[in-house]
């Protein structure tokens, strides 16, 4: 019976060795042959394409899909988009940081090997590249019968590039190139097997467009091409300050609104759209929904409205440009025949942010968002909110008119904008001026509503003599604001809350009078 047991007990001990040693074996054999299969980390590549996503959106357009072996398949194409628009994203991080992260996973042996030699040099010479492209007009010249294999030429492909070396800028670089590209399926994805620069190919000519509502003549404004002044005010809802479109939004509050601001004489209305608010790059629809009620809104009313974009948005990084153009993009194609709007006012105020973002950044974005919005609508005018006078000339040959804020004293504004008109030689709006009426300690009892309607008088007084074009700073007063817009100081905010011509409770004030002359 002993030995009975004991060949049992040695049976059981070799089944479990056996066990063992085939679990190990398959482990191992597991990660050899993940190690072997170079690029194949599905998981890290989904993290890449997901980053990709969030900050790298150029436009793509495909100008040609015919192909004689195998026609091109609506799925295919849409991954093989995908996966050539992250191999730039990788190659220009790559490029930005010198390192090689995620270059084995797009781009084939030989390929990648220009790429390590390139880094490999920068890092040499502490040269860093920041590089982005904004548009892509691919063109497909073969797609293989086994579905392994695709061959196009990217034609005239925009890119945008900072050159740094040592940590300073040593130049900025935009050039319109065209590529000719192989891309192998490998593992399930699309990598670059072969990337040649080529000379750049001509565009093709723009179609006859009609003729735009509102034009621009010398220094006046034209409708229809009947000098236009713009009278108007800057405008948020009662209770939505600096949430025009937020959860508040009411057609009834706003017609009333409107009725109130065209009864007083006034022609125009300036309103705002925040980047985040609407979506980022996937611009919600439902917030275009409600941007649309409101340009119907004044329309039906015979109001005109110039759209402020960007408001409260302050990261001009080349990572972003591609996201800011794809919300511009939205926003400016679905209202591009709108005939309420005179005008896209690209951003509010981008000089404040030159000393933290950098002088040169800000105004190399704006430069671009206003070519982008020009391209998607012919039919509107553009400018620029700048919260003075003196910064006010910055990409003025860009610009339809010129905008500024006044905020100083009154003595100057003749002098501010006629130097203005010469120096630009475009109209001039001032589209922000104002005083608040609040008069507690802490402003030192300066302000009062008889001092607010003093200052106005005399506002338009200078308007009606110059026939200059203005727009107040605001209809009502503001039973809130938030922090991001005058600080969290009761000093800061107070003031803030008294600009507008009615008060909380719906009364006008005495500067209501002179809302308008």
């Amino acid at each position: 019976m002993k030995l009975i047991n004991n060949r049992n007990l040695y049976k059981a001990a070799f089944f479990t060795c056996f066990i063992l040693i085939s679990i190990f074996t398959v482990s191992g054999m597991a990660k050899i042959l993940d190690f072997l299969n170079t690029g194949a980390d599905r998981g890290g590549m989904l993290r890449l394409a997901t980053e990709s996503e969030d900050i790298y959106l150029p436009k793509v357009n495909w100008t040609k899909l015919e192909n004689p072996a195998r026609k091109m398949e609506k799925n295919t194409l849409g991954k093989l988009e995908r996966d050539y628009l992250f191999s730039w994203y990788v190659k220009n991080t790559a490029l930005q940081n010198n390192d090689y992260k995620g270059i084995d996973d797009y781009y084939t042996l030989n390929t990648r090997q220009n790429l390590y030699r390139t880094i490999k040099h920068n890092k040499s010479q502490n040269i860093a590249i920041e590089n982005t492209t904004l548009k892509h007009f691919p063109e497909l010249e073969f797609y293989s019968e086994d579905g392994q294999l695709v061959v196009f030429t990217d034609k005239n492909v925009i890119e945008y590039q900072k050159v740094y070396q040592n940590k300073q800028l040593v130049t900025t670089i935009q050039d319109t190139t065209t590529y000719k590209v192989m891309m192998l399926l490998e593992d399930g994805f699309w990598r670059v097997r072969h990337f040649q620069k080529m000379e750049a190919a001509a565009f093709a000519k723009d179609t006859v467009r009609a003729k735009p509502m509102y034009t621009i003549k010398n220094n006046v404004i034209l409708k229809n091409g009947t000098p236009f002044t713009i009278k108007g005010i800057n405008y948020y809802p009662k209770n939505s300050a600096w949430d025009t479109f937020g959860d508040l939004f009411n057609k009834d509050t706003i017609a009333r609104d409107f009725d109130i601001i065209k009864k007083a004489n006034l022609n125009s209305i300036r309103i705002f759209i925040q980047y985040d608010d609407f979506g980022k790059a996937k611009v919600l629809a439902e917030k275009l929904e409600k941007l649309k009620i409101l340009l119907d809104l004044a329309q039906s009313k015979k109001l005109e409205v110039i759209v402020t974009l960007f408001d409260f948005y302050s990261d001009y990084s080349l990572d972003s440009w591609t996201l800011t153009h794809r919300h511009a993009e939205q926003i400016v194609n679905t209202f591009k025949d709108h005939k309420a709007i005179i005008a896209w006012d690209l951003k509010n105020e981008p000089n404040l942010d030159f000393e933290n973002r950098g002088k040169e950044n800000v105004l190399s974005w704006l430069d671009h968002i206003a070519t982008v919005i020009k391209e998607n609508d012919p039919n509107h005018l553009i400018t620029i909110g700048w919260s003075n006078s003196v910064e006010a000339t910055h990409l003025a040959k860009q610009m339809d008119f010129i905008s500024y804020h006044f905020y100083n004293d009154n003595t100057h504004l003749e002098y501010e904008t006629n130097t203005l008109m010469k120096s630009t030689n475009k109209p001039v709006v001032i589209s922000e001026f104002g005083v608040p009426s609040y008069g507690g300690m802490w402003n030192f009892w300066e302000g009062s509503v008889t001092k607010q309607a003093a200052y106005h008088k005399k506002m338009q007084a200078i308007f009606k003599k110059n026939d200059f074009a203005f727009m107040s700073w605001t209809l009502y007063d503001f039973p809130q604001v938030p922090d991001q817009v005058a600080g969290k100081w009761p000093w800061q905010k107070l003031r803030q809350k008294r600009f507008g011509f009615i008060d909380i409770h719906g009364n006008k004030k005495p500067a209501f009078l002179y809302i308008n002359h």
